[in-house]
């Protein structure tokens, strides 16, 4: 398999930093062509939430370079397991070293991560906070649930969807990488198919814009080319900045393709 990738990033309308971070990473392995795609949601004042995030992403950067070959020799089943085990133990050393650095210089900060690794048929997801993944295919479907208050508050039936979608508290976060010593990533995997389109997303992204503009926006099948996906993920942020989204936002998406990208 390879993949054909885009992303787009924009500090917004009211910040003057951007402290989303985001990361693509592929490479040729025994088990094929591989790729790992992150974003991060840093928190904090002035450029702490980039420090967070910036440290999130090259954690999980340097395990994709030192460890994960060494467990792509392994056989699958093993893999699977060793994977899913890796990713949460990277990030919640991650935590604490985050943790450690706050407490040490008196700050809070703190990161989300939506993490997607594509091994040949499967994928592998890491999710600690609200960021976004979602999967595209004949329809939209969202891979990830949302660790907030307000999600919480949904799930248990307190408030109606339309009320969480302006609920003040909507960006209070359940657990965020850096926030406290007790961590629990949440690890999922799943079958990828030809043609499946998986797109990561900061908060900053998918509160302007809705499910049926995203999946009419960014259909596989519309794709042929790298140019094309990055010219829509521009036209989409740029709608997302004319409704007023006051946050960061960050969104990138792969295709997975049986060909070389173009």
């Amino acid at each position: 398999m390879s993949f054909q990738i885009a992303y787009h990033t924009d500090a917004g309308i009211k910040k003057k930093t951007n402290q989303d971070a985001l990361l693509i990473k592929t490479a040729k392995s025994p088990k094929g062509r591989i790729g790992l795609f992150a974003v991060c949601d840093g928190m904090g004042g002035l450029s702490q939430g980039e420090l967070a995030s910036a440290t999130v992403i090259k954690g999980v950067s340097d395990w994709f370079e030192s460890e994960l070959p060494k467990l792509l020799l392994s056989d699958i089943e093993q893999i699977e397991t060793d994977i899913q085990q890796q990713l949460a133990e990277n990030v919640k050393a991650l935590n604490r070293k985050i943790l450690a650095y706050g407490d040490e210089k008196k700050i809070k900060l703190g990161t989300t991560i939506t993490a997607l690794l594509i091994v040949d048929s499967k994928y592998f997801l890491l999710h600690v906070g609200d960021s976004r993944a979602y999967r595209i295919r004949d329809d939209l479907f969202q891979l990830t649930n949302d660790q907030t208050l307000v999600a919480r508050e949904l799930e248990r039936g307190n408030i109606t969807e339309e009320q969480a979608k302006i609920d003040p508290r909507r960006n209070v976060l359940l657990q965020c990488v850096g926030a406290s010593p007790e961590l629990g990533p949440v690890i999922s995997q799943g079958e990828v198919k030809e043609g499946d389109l998986f797109m990561l997303c900061t908060d900053g992204f998918y509160h302007e814009v809705s499910e049926d503009e995203i999946f009419t926006s960014l259909r596989p099948d519309r794709f042929s080319k790298e140019k094309q996906m990055k010219e829509t993920l521009v036209r989409l942020v740029d709608l997302v900045k004319k409704r007023m989204e006051r946050d960061n936002i960050s969104v990138l998406i792969t295709k997975v393709t049986a060909g070389e990208v173009s």
